[in-house]
This record gives C-alpha cells, sequence and structure tokens, in this order.
C-alpha cells in the first residue's frame, strides 16, 4: 500500500485507466473473435463482413495504445489470409 501522495494517486489513476481500457479491448477481441468463428464455419461472406467490422477496431486499438501496431498488423494479415483461404 502506497504511503505517498503521488503514488497513491499513481494508483488511483492506473486503476482508472485499466478500467477506461478494459471496454476497447474487449470489444477488439470480441470483433476478431467474431471473423474466427466465421471462418471455422466456412462462411465467407460473414467472415469478410466480420473483417471489415474488426478493421476500425484494431486500428482504433493502436492509436489508444492497447497493442503494438506490429501485432495490429500481424492480426489483420493473418486474418486476411484464413480469409483468402476459404
Amino acid at each position: 500500500m502506497p504511503n505517498i501522495k503521488s503514488a497513491k494517486k499513481r494508483v488511483r489513476l492506473s486503476e482508472e485507466r485499466r478500467i477506461h481500457k478494459k471496454h476497447y479491448t474487449s470489444t477488439m477481441r470480441t470483433h476478431i473473435k467474431r471473423v474466427v468463428t466465421a471462418i471455422e464455419a466456412g462462411d465467407k461472406e460473414a467472415a469478410t463482413e466480420a473483417y471489415t467490422a474488426a478493421i476500425p477496431s484494431i486500428d482504433s486499438g493502436v492509436s489508444k495504445g492497447l497493442i503494438h501496431k506490429n501485432k495490429a498488423a500481424r492480426h489483420k494479415s493473418r486474418l486476411n489470409s484464413r480469409i483468402r483461404a476459404l
């Protein structure tokens, strides 16, 4: 438990940031999972629609600092290659 005033503030702010980022992280993962489930079902049209919905979510995760830009590029590339393989 922090004793210094600035340390207490950092704990409070980091918890607020964690809760705030949790929404965006959860949304991003949900969009990715929708693409994966559509791919596993073999539905190319649904997978393409879910992919187009997932791209802005992944990119916003990069701009908000949730994930690294290379990780976002890797996700997009792998999902796109799996859709094209259908």
